[in-house]
């Protein structure tokens, strides 16, 4: 698997943060967010982890949009992944 550039993993960051928010709105706990998506506590920690050096598949993104009654534009639409640049 290539590594990811420096912009692929400002974009990660930024997933992360996002999934990490959503799910605090409506759980502080991994393992309850993971049992409401039929997932293992650790594919969670995994999703949420800085350390990965994998991205999350939009595939995924989108399991969690459902667990989370949202959509992949509500998803995105968030200041988190608006450009500084």
């Amino acid at each position: 698997m290539p590594k990811l550039s420096e912009e692929d993993k400002a974009l990660r960051k930024k997933i992360i943060l996002r999934i990490i928010e959503l799910r605090g709105n409506k759980t502080d706990k991994q393992v309850e967010f993971a049992h409401e998506l039929g997932v293992d506590k650790q594919q969670i920690n995994s999703w949420e982890s800085l350390s990965n050096n994998r991205g999350i598949s939009i595939y995924s993104i989108n399991k969690i949009c459902k667990g989370l009654d949202k959509t992949l534009k509500e998803f995105f639409d968030s200041p988190i992944f608006i450009d500084e640049n």
